[in-house]
C-alpha cells in the first residue's frame, strides 16, 4: 500500500527529488496508461501545495482529450489552437503563465485559477499528451516547478506500456 508523504517545499529542488524517488516506487511494476495516468494525478494532486486542478489530457485525432485528472471538471476536448494546453502541445515544450487572464485564448475550464503549468507528455518521441496544473494563486509555478514536473512525466512515461496509438 502507498502511503503518501508530505513534503517539505521550502527547497524545491529536494521535495521534486523525493517525490520523483515516491512516484517511481507508485508506479513501478504497473505499465496500464489508464492506471498509471490516474495515480499520476492523484499523487500529484496530493503532493503539491496550491493547486485546484491536476491531470492529464491526451492526444486524439488531432484534439486533447480529457483523461485522469483531480478537481473540478474540466473542458471534455481542447483544440490544439486554444489556451495552454494547446500552446504546450503544439509547440512540444512546457509553458508556465503567471497570470492565465493574460494569456491569450486562455479557456476558463475553473474560473477559480489563476495560474497554470503545462507540461508535454511524449513516449517515442512522439508527442501523447499534456500534464496540466492550475492554482487558485497568480504566479504559483516557476522554473523549478516546470523542471520538477517535467521528470515526474518522465517517470510516468518510462513506467507506462503506450498503445501505438491513443484513441
Amino acid at each position: 500500500m502507498f502511503a503518501p508523504a508530505t513534503y517539505d517545499w521550502s527547497d524545491k529542488r529536494v521535495a521534486y527529488d523525493a517525490l520523483v524517488r515516491d512516484l517511481a516506487a507508485l508506479l513501478h511494476d504497473e505499465p496500464d496508461l489508464v492506471a498509471n495516468a490516474s495515480q499520476t494525478a492523484a499523487f500529484v494532486w496530493h503532493a503539491l501545495p496550491d493547486l485546484n486542478w491536476a491531470g492529464f489530457y491526451f492526444l486524439k485525432d488531432d484534439e486533447l482529450v480529457v483523461g485522469p485528472f483531480q478537481g473540478l471538471p474540466a473542458c471534455t476536448r481542447i483544440a490544439l489552437t486554444r489556451g495552454v494546453c494547446g500552446a504546450a502541445a503544439s509547440q512540444r515544450r512546457s509553458i508556465i503563465v503567471p497570470d492565465v487572464h493574460a494569456f491569450p485564448g486562455h479557456i476558463a475550464c475553473d474560473a477559480n485559477s489563476r495560474s497554470e503549468l503545462v507540461v508535454p507528455v511524449m513516449a517515442g518521441g512522439e508527442l501523447r499528451g499534456v500534464f496540466d496544473l492550475d492554482a487558485p494563486i497568480p504566479s504559483r509555478f516557476d522554473d523549478a516547478d516546470r523542471h520538477g514536473l517535467e521528470r515526474l512525466m518522465d517517470v510516468f512515461v518510462s513506467t507506462t506500456a503506450w498503445p501505438a496509438a491513443v484513441s
